[in-house]
């Protein structure tokens, strides 16, 4: 296992996230050794999306207007149909979303959380993968769309859906762990 010891990673979220794809990814981030921060809308806690119901509570860290990307060495954005469609309608957590493409730092996305990646315009010319459903937005946002497990294009970890979490997760760990990609950018 990598070690991410004084590595800090963002996990942004709100409202209906998918459990798995944030419960996963964190665990395995923090056996690693990361700090990790689950940043949201506002201060408090988010409810998670659970088999089709609603499910667990979990602390928000921090908020979005108390944090840059300054403070994180890599973010990383769980799925969930409701979650990334509240946050994409959010331009602070857009421009969040962007802003590491801008400074080369490794960026985790899962199932629809993609569709965050579009909408902060920087998938032109990009390998990824997603949940099914929202092929033809990322598509349409200039990613070219590939039906794996997980796929990896210069910092950037897209996979489908909570079956993909093991393949995710180890790819994620080790992007983290590498750090800065000159290739990362919006």
């Amino acid at each position: 296992m990598e070690n991410l010891k004084r590595k800090t990673v963002a996990i942004l979220a709100t409202n209906g996230f998918e459990e798995s794809e944030l419960r996963e990814p964190k665990k395995a981030l923090e056996a690693a050794g990361a700090d990790v921060h689950i940043v949201s809308l506002e201060s408090g806690e988010i409810k998670s999306w659970n088999e089709g119901n609603w499910g667990k509570t979990y602390k928000v860290d921090k908020t979005l207007k108390d944090v840059s990307q300054e403070n994180y060495n890599a973010l990383m954005l769980p799925g969930g149909v409701i979650n990334p469609d509240l946050l994409r309608n959010n331009k602070d957590a857009v421009g969040f979303v962007k802003s590491f493409f801008e400074h080369h730092k490794p960026v985790g996305a899962i199932c629809h959380g993609p569709w965050l990646l579009a909408e902060a315009d920087v998938l032109k010319g990009r390998n990824i993968t997603s949940y099914s459903s929202i092929k033809t937005d990322l598509i349409n946002a200039g990613a070219n769309w590939i039906d794996e497990e997980v796929v990896v294009d210069k910092g950037l970890v897209t996979s489908r859906y909570p079956d993909d979490l093991p393949a995710f997760n180890a790819k994620l760990v080790e992007e983290v762990y590498e750090g800065k990609h000159k290739g990362q950018m919006a």
